[in-house]
C-alpha cells in the first residue's frame, strides 16, 4: 500500500459491513453507503424487487438500524419522560411508534418501541440518528432507576415483508405467527436460531422483522431464500424500499421528518400523548404547537405526464405563481405506474383535489393534491 492511500484510507474510513456482507456480494448486489455502513442498494432490477414485495415477498438486511436496551424498575417513567409517547400504558410484547423530540417540539428521529416485559424495552431508532437518540437518552435517564445500553452490536435485522411471508415464515419458526397482531413482538427461533421476531416493517405490506444473533444472520438469511424460493421471496435493497415506502406515505427522517419540524406539520400529532401524566421533554411545546393550526401540512402528489420531481422541488400556486411549499421525496411509482411524491404545502392548498404546479428541474408540472397513502393493501 503505498503513502497516498495509508493517507486515503485514514481520511475516508471505510463503511461497516452487516454480518450478511458476504451473502450479498455472493448474490452481486450493488453496495451503496449509507449511514456509516456498505448496504446492498439493489440485487438486480429494483423494479422487479419492487413488485416482488407488493406480490410476493422481500427479503432485506436492516443491520444498521440501532437498538438500544432500556432497563430498570423506572423505564416506563423514563421513556415517558424522554420520547412522546405513553408507555407505562403499553402493554408487553406490544410495539409502538413514537418520535423522541427537542425542548422546542422539533424532532430528533422517529422510533419503535418494543416492550419486552415489565422492565425491559428496546428501542430501535433509525441507522443515522442512533448515536444522536442514544446521547439524548443517556441525557436524559439522569435521576431515573434505568439503564440505556447501546445493544447495536448484539443484533442483527432482517425483514421480510410481502403477502406470502406468513406462509413461508410459519414453516421456518416456532412463534404462533396468526396469533402475533401488528407491532406486536415475540421470543422464538427460527429453525434452530434463537430470536425475536416483530409484526413490523416499513413497506406497507405484511411481514416481520427478526432480530437476531449476528452469528446466526447468514443461518437465517439462507434458510428463508431457500424454503421461500419456490413461493416468490427475494432479496432486496434500499433502493426498492424507498419506493415502497413512498407508496405507503411513511416518512422518511432527512425528508418528511427534521429538527425544524414537529409532529404536527408531518400529520403525526396522533404520537404526541399528551394526556399522559408527569412532564416529559417537549411538551410545552407541543402543547402550544398543538393549539395553533399549522402553517404547511404534508401532503401527497400526483404530478402529470411521465416526470417524477424529486425532493427539493418547489411546488408553486398556480394562481399568484408563489412558492407554497416544496417537495420531500418524489419518484415513479411501480405499483400505480405513475410519478407520486410527498411535500409540505400552505394549510390553503392542502385540499385533495387542489391543482398546483411543481418545478421539476426548470419545468412546471401540473399536479393534484391527494390524501394519503398513495397504496394501502388490501388484507
Amino acid at each position: 500500500m503505498s503513502a497516498e492511500s495509508t493517507t486515503n484510507t485514514s481520511e475516508q474510513p471505510m463503511s461497516k459491513t452487516t454480518a450478511l456482507h458476504d451473502v450479498h456480494a455472493a448474490a452481486n448486489a450493488q453496495f451503496t453507503d449509507f449511514a456509516g455502513w456498505r448496504m446492498p442498494l439493489r440485487y438486480g432490477s429494483e423494479l422487479a424487487e419492487h413488485h416482488a414485495v407488493r406480490t410476493t415477498a422481500g427479503l432485506f438486511d436492516l443491520s444498521h438500524m440501532g437498538e438500544i436496551e432500556v432497563t430498570g424498575l423506572e423505564a416506563s417513567a423514563f421513556l415517558n419522560y424522554a420520547l412522546v409517547g405513553d408507555f407505562a400504558a403499553l402493554a408487553v410484547s406490544k410495539a409502538r411508534y413514537t418520535m423522541i423530540c427537542q425542548s422546542n417540539g422539533g424532532i430528533l428521529d422517529d422510533l419503535i418501541v418494543y416492550r419486552l416485559d415489565e422492565h425491559r424495552y428496546m428501542v430501535v431508532a433509525n441507522a443515522s440518528n442512533t448515536q444522536v437518540v442514544l446521547d439524548a437518552l443517556k441525557s436524559r435517564a439522569a435521576g431515573f432507576d434505568a439503564t440505556v445500553h447501546d445493544s447495536r452490536d448484539d443484533w442483527a435485522l432482517i425483514a421480510i415483508q410481502g403477502p406470502v411471508t406468513t406462509r413461508v415464515l410459519r414453516s421456518l419458526t416456532d412463534v404462533d405467527l396468526d396469533a402475533l397482531p401488528y407491532y406486536a413482538i415475540a421470543e422464538g427461533h427460527v429453525g434452530d436460531a434463537p430470536a425475536r421476531l416483530a409484526r413490523t416493517g416499513y413497506t406497507g405490506e405484511d411481514g416481520f422483522e427478526i432480530f437476531c444473533n449476528p452469528k446466526h444472520a447468514i443461518q437465517i438469511w439462507t434458510a428463508l431464500i431457500d424454503f421461500g424460493a419456490a413461493a416468490g421471496v427475494t432479496p432486496a435493497g434500499l433502493a426498492c424500499r424507498d419506493s415502497l415506502r413512498l407508496e405507503a406515505a411513511m416518512p422518511l427522517y432527512g425528508n418528511e421528518l427534521s429538527r425544524e419540524l414537529t409532529p404536527y406539520e408531518a400529520g403525526l400529532g396522533r404520537v404526541v400523548k399528551l394526556d399522559k401524566s408527569g412532564d416529559f421533554v417537549g411538551r410545552q411545546a407541543l402543547q402550544a404547537r398543538s393549539q395553533v393550526p399549522v402553517d404547511k401540512v404534508r401532503v401527497g402528489l400526483l404530478p402529470q405526464g411521465r416526470r417524477a420531481p424529486r425532493a427539493g422541488a418547489t411546488v408553486l400556486n398556480p394562481v399568484t405563481g408563489h412558492v407554497a411549499g416544496y417537495v420531500t421525496s418524489g419518484a415513479p411509482s411501480p405499483t400505480l405506474g405513475h410519478p407520486i411524491a410527498m411535500a409540505y404545502i400552505d394549510l390553503a392548498l392542502a385540499e385533495p383535489g387542489t391543482s398546483v404546479t411543481i418545478d421539476v428541474r426548470g419545468t412546471a408540472v401540473p399536479a393534484t393534491i391527494t390524501a394519503l397513502p398513495f397504496y394501502r393493501r388490501i388484507n
